[in-house]
């Protein structure tokens, strides 16, 4: 097994809810703080910013978007969000007012797609702010995380649905079953392999989808452990979060699995990312960003 050196740099006071992470256009790392309704921004080796939203808003996933900004879904407040590097914000409703976004990414079109937990739905926003959004063929689904596949379609996660599904920019929806019943799929993203990746957070498995809808899933070493979040890094791997197990772990694209224990008990990670200095940086709910480096990186 490859060690890890892994530091933590605290950003904000533990209650404040810090989810999601993400590089920005700037060199930066830009951060989600879910319970204070805020979005920060940190340099590695600087103090970090932050920017107040509405204090109830809860803001979850921010990506980076196709015009030079940040984009981001805030699942209370019903609303994606835009943040330019200088901190300046402009927001826009879901179109179903209490669709509970949470998963945003930028997608082959130029637009942001997001899904709407709450409402069954998969949405589109323009850089210019004009939504649509298209229902999903089941009820119940829980739409979670959302990412672009190398095959021109948004892939996103159905956590109550226990499925994986995708969407032509036309808005025609596939979804696949997963093979492990009540696996509860959350964190998505493309892999180096054009495939996509996932995490089953209730089955502690890591899950491959190739664009034919095949399916392959990787028991981590505990199962227990409710992973998360997952990215590519550059190095041809996988990298991803179990929240429960309080660490961070990477998968190559043939199936071997290494974990890493975080060095602060019960840390929380959640999201995780690639940083601009080209180290692995994952958010924890203890309030800070924890670096990330392997040997040969």
């Amino acid at each position: 097994m490859t060690s890890a050196l892994i530091q933590e740099h605290p950003v904000t006071d533990a209650s404040h809810g810090l989810y999601a992470v993400t590089t920005g256009p700037d060199g930066a790392l830009w951060f989600t703080l879910a319970h204070c309704g805020q979005i920060g921004r940190m340099v590695p080796g600087q103090e970090p910013t932050t920017y107040q939203l509405d204090p109830a808003g809860q803001p979850t996933i921010i990506v980076t978007g196709p015009d030079g900004a940040l984009w981001f879904s805030e699942s209370r407040a019903h609303h994606i969000g835009r943040i330019t590097t200088d901190g300046e914000t402009t927001r826009f409703p879901v179109p179903s007012r209490d669709g509970g976004p949470y998963g945003i990414a930028t997608g082959p079109d130029g637009a942001l797609w997001f899904t709407e937990m709450n409402a069954d739905r998969i949405g589109r926003i323009t850089t210019g702010g004009e939504t649509i959004d298209f229902p999903l063929p089941v009820t119940g689904a829980f739409p979670s995380a959302i990412t672009a596949g190398a095959d021109g379609g948004m892939w996103f996660t159905m956590n109550q649905a226990n499925a994986i599904g995708r969407i032509d920019p036309d808005g025609t929806i596939t979804t696949h079953p997963l093979p492990t019943e009540a696996a509860a799929p959350v964190g998505i993203a493309a892999g180096p392999d054009d495939a996509i990746w996932f995490v089953e957070i209730a089955a502690g498995q890591i899950g491959r989808i190739t664009p034919d809808g095949t399916i392959h899933e990787f028991p981590l070493p505990d199962r227990t452990g409710r992973p998360h979040a997952i990215t590519s890094d550059d190095n041809g791997a996988l990298w991803f979060t179990e929240w429960a197990g309080n660490r961070v772990g990477s998968i190559t694209t043939d199936g071997t699995i290494e974990v890493h224990d975080l060095p602060t008990p019960r840390s929380e990670p959640h999201g995780i990312t690639l940083g601009p200095d080209g180290a692995l940086w994952t958010a924890l709910e203890n309030g800070a960003l924890a670096r990330i480096t392997t040997p040969g990186r």
